[in-house]
């Protein structure tokens, strides 16, 4: 099947297909005799795979590893969950950093009038990024506070 053809069977688009391939999620597809990519049902149960994780959050990276695991007939089980495992926990401190922001964004907001005056704490606020929520956020984004 084609490329179009490859795309809507397993619900991600050409662009992407031809992305992953580029970076080596996927091998290059064979060609045709005039050029067009060849896609076959292993290449589709593979962009499936690569699809699925992308909605769970995985980075290319993340599924490039997981592709391996899934290819390799003698993985253990282990090194998949440990995979998922550290994917879980970068979710959570992604919750966590969602949440602080909305947090500070709400005590913001919450001083705000919202009326004609120009005064406005939630400009104010955002010159300050070294308070103690931001300070809080930004230690969480760049690793050095404890995961959850």
């Amino acid at each position: 099947m084609n490329i179009g053809q490859a795309a809507k069977a397993c619900g991600v688009s050409a662009k992407m297909i031809r992305y992953y391939e580029s970076v080596g999620l996927i091998p290059a597809a064979s060609r045709t005799d005039s050029g067009y990519r060849a896609y076959g049902e292993s290449d589709i149960h593979m962009l499936r795979f690569i699809r699925r994780a992308r909605d769970l959050g995985f980075a290319v990276a993340e599924i490039h590893d997981l592709l391996g695991l899934w290819r390799d007939r003698s993985r253990k089980s282990a090194d998949v969950k440990r995979v998922a495992q550290q994917h879980i926990d970068d979710l959570h401190r992604r919750i966590e950093d969602l949440r602080q922001m909305a947090d500070t964004l709400q005590a913001l907001t919450a001083c705000c009038a919202g009326d004609d005056r120009p005064d406005c704490p939630i400009l104010a606020g955002l010159e300050k990024p070294e308070s103690t929520q931001a300070g809080s956020a930004k230690k969480h984004r760049s690793g050095s506070a404890l995961r959850p």
